[in-house]
């Protein structure tokens, strides 16, 4: 059976206020990096998940490491709850996942500004013909 685990760590990377999404299934693993600005209350979180966990971009898929099904105790899963908690800061798993999102992004960018720049020469290549051709009319 196939197992999909989310998880939500909300981080103040300053200015701001940071929520990382990371989640895990079918052996890939995926980020998204949301930014909240002020300090979110937990409602507002929980609002934005319900409203628009379907609408993140999230990174492509890296291969995660199986973590298996293995089950523990409740103490123990209360102990790395708590654990999980009071860690602060984006793993490298995450990091590396928003890292290849980012250069992804860029490429599409850079793609597009250089469609934009050529439509553009190609217009003012026709805006001078056209003035060119204005000019050998004979007046």
């Amino acid at each position: 059976m196939e197992t999909a685990t989310s998880k939500l760590t909300v981080l103040f990377d300053p200015p701001f206020w940071v929520g990382l999404f990371e989640r895990e299934s079918g052996g890939r693993y995926e980020a998204c990096r949301v930014v909240f600005g002020a300090e979110p209350r937990d409602s507002e979180v929980y609002a934005y998940i319900l409203d628009r966990y379907g609408q993140l971009d999230f990174s492509p898929g890296l291969p995660s490491e199986g973590t298996g099904e293995r089950t523990c105790s409740p103490k123990r899963a209360q102990r790395l709850a708590r654990q999980q908690t009071q860690c602060t800061g984006i793993g490298t798993k995450a990091q590396q996942a928003l890292q290849l999102q980012r250069e992804q992004n860029k490429q599409e960018r850079r793609a597009l500004s250089r469609e934009a720049r050529e439509a553009e020469e190609t217009r003012r290549l026709r805006l001078r013909q056209e003035k060119r051709r204005e000019k050998h009319r004979g007046h």
